[in-house]
């Protein structure tokens, strides 16, 4: 953990650099100390079907969320968060000023009684680390 899960609008494409967005989104994460780069995983749903505020089509959104590993304090969690919500604003500081957008953003702890993983990707990061291809 964590995933980092974007929502936006269509009719950013060309407004904002998705591509660019995900990647400071995941640097932020990581840059938190808070997260293991072998479980952070940032992705990107474009949303075509949308009715935003009065419904004029020059209406956009960003919705974020931060979904994370159970178990860590609230002031760990509110610290994270703030990191990649600040993030979040400047990548998008350029759209922002041209676009009615409207950023959200929140964080949600997974329960982890309802939350299975089979995940290699650890350590194959550390073999990389090492010089390796693979474990």
């Amino acid at each position: 953990m964590p995933h980092v899960v974007v929502e936006f609008s269509a009719n950013l494409r060309g407004r904002a650099d998705m591509p660019r967005l995900l990647r400071a989104l995941h640097a932020a994460a990581l840059a938190t100390g808070v997260f293991p780069r072998g479980g952070t995983r940032t992705r990107a749903e474009e949303r075509t079907e949308y009715v935003i505020a009065d419904g004029h089509p020059d209406n956009a959104f960003v919705h974020v969320t931060l979904r994370i590993g159970h178990g860590r304090d609230p002031q760990t969690r509110r610290l994270a968060g703030q990191a990649v919500f600040d993030a979040l604003v400047a990548e998008l500081a350029p759209a922002f000023a041209s676009t009615p957008l409207a950023i959200s953003f929140e964080v949600q702890e997974i329960d982890p009684d309802l939350s299975w993983k089979h995940n290699n990707v650890h350590r194959y990061v550390e073999a990389r680390d090492a010089g390796r291809e693979a474990p």
